[in-house]
């Protein structure tokens, strides 16, 4: 029988999507299943996006350019530019969602072998993403004491190799929900100029801050640094458009550019209907952002109250994003989030969370850990918490 390669074999299970077969049992059982596991919003995609495609006058769906319309890539860069992000139309190429924009960006700079320092835990699908371009992931370990803020630039540097390529952060983070200061990403800068580095941040959350006085500062405005940095962004979350699967690299480094336009050629084209729904959501009006805003911090705020409530839980606010890294008084998260969906339940109803272990690779670490994502309403958030709180009564007893 032919064999698989060792980079299939390598390829790390998606840790948010591997207990999905024991949710869909659960639920033939009739359970109902709250789901903290995944950040998919339940908060409605902009009406003027939804009119786009309503209201689409095509005979043909025909492929887009490879790089984008240029229409939606000069309205995109419109939009940056309002947000005092220093972006022009020809620094961007439009993606199949945010993950493609990382994929090309690994694709282009690195070599088989070559090393991404990322700060952990960190979304997992970056070791993905590594894993499939033979790069090789260099975790720097950010702890729950600290809130999950950056690990020392000494901590970083000393991680430099002549096989190193690139320094990768989200910002605001996924798992964590740490926003990175100005003076962190300038940190950053100081190091990747220093070693000729490249500096990835995926800024997809960007819009997602709960705190007043809390401001996301674009690696795109490092000023000189400019030839090192790439940034990744989607819409996936910030219009609520996950299923559109639109994004972008952006960068002013006519060389990464021109190279990750190959990959963007070789796979034809960004889906055109959805470019034409992203292009109107654009113009989508500031009430809508506020009103998210303001539900997501309550939602945020909902459930730390909560989860402080429960015995041996540790917990720190995230400031972006919409989700958090739980500590749980178990030593395993893995089994009990299993457990969770097999086993236990509360009046019919249990909760789907997704084990932390799987946003780090440093072995060992995040195994008491869960990442929650509070995409639900708040009601169902408070009820979801306290199932969480009971189940671990019951699962600490057996």
């Amino acid at each position: 029988m032919p064999t698989i390669s060792h980079k299939g074999r390598n390829m790390p299970e998606s840790p948010i999507r591997k207990l999905a077969p024991f949710a869909d049992a659960a639920k033939e059982k009739g359970k109902k299943v709250y789901h903290l596991n995944i950040g998919q919003p339940d908060i409605k995609t902009p009406e003027v996006a939804m009119e786009a495609v309503k209201n689409i006058d095509l005979t043909l769906i025909e492929y887009s350019p490879s790089a984008g319309y240029e229409s939606y890539r000069k309205k995109l860069a419109q939009f940056y530019q309002r947000q005092n992000v220093n972006v022009n139309s020809e620094d961007i190429i439009i993606t199949t969602g945010g993950s493609e924009a990382l994929l090309f960006a690994l694709a282009t700079i690195t070599d088989p072998g070559d090393e991404i320092i990322i700060p952990e835990p960190f979304y997992a699908n970056y070791h993905a993403f590594a894993s499939s371009t033979s790069a090789t992931v260099i975790p720097v370990i950010s702890t729950i004491e600290t809130g999950f803020a950056l690990p020392s630039i000494d901590a970083v540097e000393k991680l430099i190799t002549p096989r190193t390529k690139a320094i990768l952060i989200c910002n605001p983070g996924n798992p964590t929900g740490y926003l990175y200061s100005e003076a962190e990403i300038k940190q950053l800068a100081g190091l990747i100029k220093k070693h000729d580095l490249y500096l990835i941040a995926d800024e997809v959350y960007r819009e997602f801050l709960y705190d007043g006085d809390d401001v996301h500062y674009s690696v795109m405005n490092l000023e000189d640094v400019q030839q090192n940095v790439i940034m990744v962004d989607s819409v996936s979350k910030r219009y609520s458009m996950c299923g559109a699967r639109i994004g972008c690299l952006v960068t002013k480094n006519k060389d990464v550019l021109a190279t990750v336009m190959k990959f963007a050629q070789a796979r034809l084209s960004p889906p055109t209907i959805e470019q034409i729904a992203c292009e109107a959501a654009i113009d989508t009006p500031q009430s809508y952002f506020d009103e998210v805003i303001s539900e997501y911090k309550s939602r945020r705020d909902t459930l730390i109250t909560e989860l402080n409530k429960i015995e041996g839980v540790i917990v720190t606010k995230p400031k972006g994003a919409f989700y958090c890294i739980a500590q749980l008084p178990i030593e395993n998260a893995d089994d009990f989030a299993q457990w969770l969906l097999e086993t236990y339940d509360l009046n019919g109803e249990t909760v789907m969370v997704a084990p932390a272990a799987g946003f780090y690779s440093t072995p060992g670490m995040g195994l008491n850990q869960v990442r929650i994502a509070y995409v639900i309403n708040k009601k169902d958030l408070i009820t979801a918490v306290n199932i969480l709180k009971e189940a671990l009564l019951v699962y600490n007893k057996k």
